[in-house]
């Protein structure tokens, strides 16, 4: 174990049968968010490129940072919105958009290239990137407890399972033991797989029954994609029960321009107008989600000990990295792709740093999308079990994030209100909605900017406008006198190791009171 506590850092090279489990369980890891983006855009059937896309961005990341970041790119939330509206122009739409969102990446680290990262630090200092990716970490957990009460069968109580938690909390406490206990170095390495393999096996016993005397409730997984991909209407699927090629974004364009028809239901060709209105989805939300980029390797950097944004690989290769890596993860999958938190997550949980781990599972990731029973496998894993995996990767980002607060003196009002913007509207869900089409007198069309985001920006541009007031009024940022004292009583009440002193008091006063405040503390003690 090396000075920051990692297991394997960076540049280690585990063995060979070692990477191939530690990189299943960043597979595994990554699997739940990368397959929901074509659940939730309507495109299930490109669940496989979704997979081979993430596999494809992430090597071209590590190409551009030179194998010096270890991280997965994965199917981005963020462009949610963004692929609503490119999806009314087809895959062509998906891809166009996709390109203007990695052009974005790239025109900033040309400009990094030229000024620096100075301004960089000045724009984001840790006061804004800390409870950003504590914030990160927060706003995932409604997905991760909603999921780990969900199960295939039920539909009573909401979709509420009982069983379902347990399932979930059992992969979860299985996790837990396995990355605590120290008998047993393996199990530190590899405690998703043992908890995603202990939460599955619980579930299949409870499903078993439940299928066996007809129990929905007790029904946790669905083996239907397992089945399906086997056998349809009564007859053997042939070769492509065993190999089938991913549907990927390029060649459903392709098709949509011989054809000369868009291969989405309900959408229409891409032409200039669509062109211009997918800029318009994409182009804001890139920018928005550069401050992201950052926070995340801020957070992998704290986490590793290396500075990665303003040292190796620096800030200008890991933009170009994932802007060009989300283009083709897009092009060879089915969505632009993102550094993914769970990934990181898993590196701090673990403590496998090893670049290696993200190559092979990278590798893993384009050889599996071709393999149709492990798709159909990965698909029957319930949501309840991933809720309780999701438990352990979301918390470590939270903490991650608050770990970067030691820092920051939350008695000085601008730290104090910057902190608050960013968590208070950042967990109560602020988005900002720009409309961009009007019908009727009505706004018909806005483009979505996330939460996150939102509190990123709103943090900000409170840090500049203090920071502004504060010269204006020739205040030095770190003046002795705010040091000293609170400002107010917003700052007293977060400062409280302030010292006050005690005007009209004799010396031997002040003797008594130091005296009484003595025998006060050696009583607390």
């Amino acid at each position: 174990m090396n000075k920051n506590g990692l297991v394997f850092d960076v540049e280690d090279k585990p063995k060979i049968s070692q990477l191939i489990v530690f990189a299943l369980q960043q597979v595994l890891a990554i699997m739940a968010a990368t397959i929901a983006v074509p659940t939730i855009i309507g495109l299930p059937t490109q669940i496989p490129a979704a997979i081979l896309g993430a596999g494809v961005g992430t090597i071209v990341y590590l190409l551009f940072t030179r194998f010096k970041s270890p991280v997965f790119l994965g199917s981005s939330f963020a462009f949610l919105s963004s692929l609503f509206v490119a999806m009314t122009y087809g895959y062509c739409g998906i891809l166009v958009g996709s390109i203007f969102a990695g052009l974005v990446y790239v025109v900033i680290a040309i400009v990094i290239h030229f000024a620096g990262t100075k301004w960089v630090s000045k724009l984001m200092p840790p006061v804004i990137i800390g409870p950003t990716v504590a914030l990160i970490g927060l706003s995932l957990a409604g997905s991760a407890m909603g999921d780990i009460v969900k199960a295939n069968g039920d539909a009573l109580n909401g979709g509420y399972n009982l069983i379902g938690l347990l399932c979930g909390l059992v992969a979860f406490i299985v996790i837990v033991i396995c990355s605590t206990q120290k008998k047993y170095k393996n199990m530190k390495l590899i405690p998703f797989i043992l908890g995603i393999g202990a939460g599955y096996l619980c579930a299949s016993i409870f499903s078993i029954f439940g299928y066996c005397f007809k129990v929905e409730y007790l029904q946790i997984i669905n083996w239907d994609p397992i089945v399906k991909n086997f056998v349809v209407n009564g007859k053997f699927t042939g070769i492509t029960a065993f190999l089938n090629y991913p549907r990927f974004g390029l060649l459903e364009g392709i098709k949509e321009i011989a054809n000369k028809e868009a291969g989405i239901s309900g959408a229409n060709l891409l032409n200039w107008a669509g062109v211009g209105e997918v800029a318009l989805a994409f182009i804001p939300v890139a920018l928005v989600v550069f401050a992201e980029h950052i926070a995340d390797h801020k957070n992998l950097g704290s986490i590793i000990g290396r500075d990665l944004v303003e040292g190796e690989p620096g800030l200008e290769k890991t933009l170009l990295g994932d802007g060009v890596g989300s283009i083709a993860g897009t092009i060879f999958g089915i969505c632009p792709n993102t550094t993914y938190g769970e990934s990181v997550g898993c590196v701090a949980i673990t403590k496998n740093a090893s670049i290696r781990t993200i190559l092979v599972a990278a590798i893993m990731c384009i050889v599996l999308s071709f393999l149709s029973p492990v798709m159909a496998l990965l698909q029957t894993i319930p949501s309840c079990v991933m809720g309780g995996v999701c438990l352990t990767l979301y918390g470590f980002i939270a903490v991650s994030g608050l770990k970067m607060f030691k820092n920051i003196d939350l008695g000085d009002n601008k730290n104090l209100f910057t902190v608050s913007a960013i968590l208070i509207s950042g967990i109560g869900g602020l988005s900002i909605q720009i409309p961009y089409a009007i019908s009727g007198g009505h706004v018909s069309k806005t483009i979505s900017i996330t939460a996150i985001a939102t509190a990123l920006i709103l943090g900000i541009v409170t840090y500049a406008i203090i920071n502004a007031l504060e010269k204006k009024e020739g205040k030095a940022e770190g003046s002795s006198e705010s040091e000293e004292t609170p400002e107010s009583l917003v700052a007293g009440a977060v400062a409280p190791d302030a010292s006050f002193e005690l005007k009209g008091t004799t010396p031997a006063e002040e003797a008594e009171v130091e005296e009484v405040a003595a025998s006060s503390s050696e009583d607390k003690e």
